[in-house]
């Protein structure tokens, strides 16, 4: 409990709260209002939690209004509350400005929405953020840092008084999320996704707030263990797609909780993702590519 006992009172002293969640839904990062910010979020979870995140949300703030959401990239698990959030306080979302077009226009294939098969409501981007500017985050000035790999327009936030850093899905604790560039063959995903973590040792956190899990201190255990897996990855790219084909149908079953065998291997063959992962076989996705993925997770014990 070292790490605990070390965390919390540098929470406190940033006027931030953690809401950890699971792995359908980001965290929920809170800091409170001061005499010249306002109360803002870090990341808003995915839809099917989003009534839950408002009343997690109402508690921490005693029903006071979330004014402000900023995302660290546009997933679907960390957006889906931004909809709902809006529409009971009018909350003001700040982006990546990369993503910001696609965001106005709502265009669900750039958004990643419709290849992945998960569900977003439609918000309303405000503000666009580049990489390198900063912001006021409670009492404290806080440093936007660009993050690729898992999604290019990722964007962590440093804090260098408490050398505090909040990764999203660039770096977690003990696994490594999906490179999806490089599920398409491009090598560049995972060169982004190292770089990133050669940005975080060079920024030299004692604190990492990761998108799940826990926030750790041991942080160069974490950035260790990260590279080695897309160092892996990189050298074989077929375990990273298999990889990445569980890590869906998971997320979608963690959505759903119980679903029909034959809708589910009906919703891999359609999902675009799952197809051109299949594709890269010269084979278009038939019952068995899907029986396989269950399989999978059934024999691991995750199904």
């Amino acid at each position: 409990m070292e790490s605990a006992s070390v965390i919390a009172p540098v929470f406190a002293q940033l006027g931030l709260s953690l809401i950890e969640r699971g792995w359908l839904s980001s965290n929920n990062l809170l800091f409170g209002a001061t005499r010249h910010t306002p109360p803002t979020l870090i990341d808003s979870g995915y839809v099917s939690h989003a009534a839950q995140t408002l009343e997690l949300l109402e508690r921490v703030l005693a029903s006071a209004p979330v004014e402000r959401i900023v995302n660290t990239h546009l997933h679907s698990d960390h957006v889906g509350g931004n909809a709902l959030l809006q529409r009971r306080w009018g909350s003001e979302v700040c982006i990546h400005e990369a993503s910001f077009d696609a965001a106005a226009c709502w265009d669900e294939r750039r958004l990643s929405y419709l290849d992945t098969g998960q569900s977003c409501p439609r918000f309303r981007p405000d503000i666009g953020l580049r990489a390198g500017d900063s912001i006021m985050l409670g009492a404290y000035r806080w440093t936007l840092v660009p993050a690729g790999g898992h999604d290019p327009d990722t964007l962590m936030l440093f804090q260098p008084d408490s050398a505090v850093l909040i990764s999203g899905d660039a770096l977690w604790e003990e696994r490594v999320a999906i490179v999806f560039p490089s599920l398409d063959g491009d090598d560049t995903g995972y060169l982004d996704a190292l770089a990133a973590l050669e940005s975080i040792e060079q920024l030299a956190p004692r604190i990492v707030i990761p998108g799940h899990g826990r926030a750790f201190t041991d942080v160069a255990g974490a950035v260790a263990h990260s590279r080695q897996r897309l160092e892996a990855f990189r050298r074989l790219p077929g375990r990273h797609a298999s990889y990445a084909e569980r890590a869906l149908l998971m997320f979608h079953m963690l959505e759903h909780r119980q679903r029909r065998l034959a809708d589910v291997i009906a919703w891999l063959k359609q999902t675009p993702i799952f197809g051109r992962i299949v594709r890269r076989n010269g084979l278009p996705p038939s019952d068995d590519d899907a029986r396989r993925v269950i399989a999978a997770l059934l024999s691991g014990g995750q199904l």
